[in-house]
C-alpha cells in the first residue's frame, strides 16, 4: 500500500502536469471503487481549473474553482499524466481529459483506492477531520507522544501507526524508525520514556524524509506518476531482512506479528 513517503512522491509528480489546467471532460469508466466515484463529478468539474494539489496524510486535495477532489490511493491506485490519445491501460477507471490535450488517469487493479468531492473545507471531511498531526508538523513532538501515550498498554509500534495519533507512519516506516529510535517495537507505549519518544521523533522524520528524497519504497507494485518503482527499498535496515544480519551489531534480524503486521526488530540493538 503507498504510504506517505510514496503519496508525496506523487503530488509532487503530478502537480505540475495538471496545475492552472482546465478540465474539458471527466470519464467514469468504473466507479465501483471503495466508495462509488460521485457521478456528478462529469457533470461539475468541466470548465474548472486545477489550483493545486496538496497532502493529508495519504490522501491527495485537487483544490479545483468550486470544491476539491479528495484521492486515496488505496492498495494499487496510482495516478499518470497522459496524452488524451494515448491508448488507455488495464484498470483505468477515471479520466480528467483538459483542454490541452491531456488527461490524468487513475488506475487501481484492486479498486480499494477512492475519489470524493466536496465543497466545504476538505480538512473538515469526515474521512480527514479527525486525523492526527503530520510527521513533519511541529506539534508532533516528544511532549505530544509521551501524554498521548501514558496509560496505553498498546505496543509502541501500532501506537506509532495510528492514524489518530499521527498520521502517514504506516508499516515499514514504522520498523525501521524504531529501529533507528533502538526502541523494541513490542514495548507498551505507555512504557516508553520522553527521551525515548524524542529519538522516535527524530528518526521518524529522517527517514520519512529520506524516503520522499528516493521516491518512496517500492516492495511490490508502487511506481510513481512516470512509471518509475521507489529506490528507498534499498535503504532499509530492518523491514523484509528478517534471518540477515543486523547492519549495526550482526545479530540477525527477526519477524512477529503485531497487530496482524509483520513487524521486522534486532533483539540486540531494541531494547
Amino acid at each position: 500500500m503507498p504510504e506517505l513517503p510514496e503519496v508525496e512522491t506523487t503530488r509532487r509528480g503530478i502537480e505540475p502536469l495538471v496545475r492552472n489546467k482546465i478540465v474539458a471532460q471527466v470519464l467514469i469508466l468504473n466507479g465501483s471503487l471503495r466508495w462509488p466515484v460521485p457521478q456528478q463529478l462529469t457533470s461539475l468539474l468541466p470548465g474548472q481549473k486545477f489550483a493545486a494539489v496538496s497532502r493529508r496524510s495519504k490522501y491527495l486535495l485537487f483544490t479545483l474553482d468550486q470544491g476539491t477532489l479528495i484521492v486515496h490511493l488505496g492498495m494499487t491506485g496510482n495516478l499518470r499524466v497522459d496524452s488524451a490519445v494515448a491508448e488507455r491501460r488495464k484498470h483505468d477507471h477515471v479520466e480528467i481529459v483538459f483542454t490541452d490535450g491531456t488527461v490524468l488517469r487513475y488506475n487501481d487493479s484492486r479498486r480499494f483506492g477512492s475519489i470524493l468531492w466536496t465543497t466545504e473545507d476538505p480538512l473538515e471531511h469526515v474521512r480527514l477531520a479527525s486525523l492526527g498531526p503530520e510527521p513533519f508538523d511541529s506539534r508532533f513532538n516528544a511532549t505530544y507522544l509521551y501524554k498521548r501515550s501514558r496509560d496505553r498498554r498498546i505496543a509502541v509500534k501500532p501506537f506509532l501507526m495510528d492514524a489518530h495519533v499521527v498520521v502517514g507512519v504506516g508499516n515499514i516506516y514504522a520498523s525501521e524508525a524504531l529501529f533507528r529510535a533502538c526502541i523494541d517495537p513490542v514495548r507498551p507505549a505507555g512504557k516508553v520514556s520522553k527521551a525515548a519518544y524524542g529519538r522516535l521523533i527524530k528518526a521518524t522524520t529522517i527517514i520519512l524524509n529520506e524516503a520522499i528524497a528516493a521516491g518512496g519504497t517500492t516492495i511490490r507494485d508502487f511506481a510513481n506518476s512516470e512509471g518509475k518503482p521507489g529506490y528507498f527499498k534499498q535503504e532499509l535496515r530492518v523491514y523484509g531482512r528478517v534471518g540477515q544480519k543486523c547492519t549495526a551489531c550482526d545479530t540477525l534480524i527477526r519477524q512477529i506479528k503485531l497487530g496482524q503486521r509483520s513487524t521486522f526488530y534486532c533483539p540486540c540493538c531494541q531494547k
